[in-house]
């Protein structure tokens, strides 16, 4: 856990020059036909150039549920894509997607490689740096030291607050680590992992309550480590 910097839902991995967000969801705003602008294009956008500045990645891998509709991608939700990878390449950053469940339709928005599942390369030479970078919605082929995930939007609701949380398993999938992020739109009010027991909708994910939540504080800039949900629950 100690070569992972966490920022505003969104991992940085610094021996691997790599920033990580998942479950950007682009397009739910206009999914949802309200009758007021969310401003989610906006938001994206200028959250994801703030972590480009700061980090200075050589990769932004985007961790599936990058659209959100699975049935069309509307040209509302081609132009946000378009201007998320408009800020990874005008940061000299490469833009790598992996595709999630909401994924149908990737393709018809984008002329890329869309991977299953992207073995992070270690800055500087040509080995792996030992993570995996998946969606999470199922079990992926190759073996890893870390899976970093999305697919759960994981939160947590402390003091009847609830904030996006970070959730991390020790040796939790096939012996190897495993890292869910929080879902990087905003729109996306989270699933409370107070309640959570058991088994999960991510295969990586069987035993939630060996997970530890990481909270983010924004005004300190510091994460907060809390003990395995299995423990912690009591605490809540």
């Amino acid at each position: 856990m100690d070569d992972v910097t966490y920022r505003d839902r969104a991992v940085y991995l610094p021996a691997a020059e790599t920033l990580v967000v998942a479950d950007l969801h682009v397009g739910r705003a206009e999914a949802s036909d309200v009758a007021f602008p969310l401003g989610e294009g906006t938001d994206l956008r200028e959250r994801l150039a703030a972590l480009v500045g700061t980090f200075d990645p050589g990769a932004v891998v985007f961790a599936g549920d990058v659209l959100h509709r699975f049935d069309t991608a509307t040209a509302a939700a081609e132009s946000g894509l378009a201007d998320l990878v408009r800020v990874c390449r005008e940061a000299g950053a490469e833009p790598v997607l992996v595709r999630g469940n909401h994924d149908t339709v990737l393709e018809t928005v984008w002329d890329g490689d869309v991977f299953d599942e992207y073995v992070v390369g270690s800055a500087g030479d040509a080995g792996d740096s030992g993570v995996v970078v998946c969606h999470g919605h199922a079990d992926p082929e190759a073996d890893a030291s870390l899976y970093v995930v999305g697919h759960l939007h994981p939160a947590i609701t402390i003091e009847g607050r609830r904030r996006p949380c970070y959730l991390y398993g020790d040796a939790a999938h096939r012996g190897a680590d495993v890292l869910v992020l929080p879902a990087f739109t905003r729109l996306a009010a989270g699933v409370p992992v107070n309640g959570m027991r058991g088994e999960t909708r991510s295969p990586l994910v069987d035993d939630v309550d060996a997970f530890r939540p990481l909270v983010y504080d924004e005004d300190a800039e510091e994460t907060l480590s809390f003990p395995p949900l299995g423990e912690f629950r009591r605490m809540l």
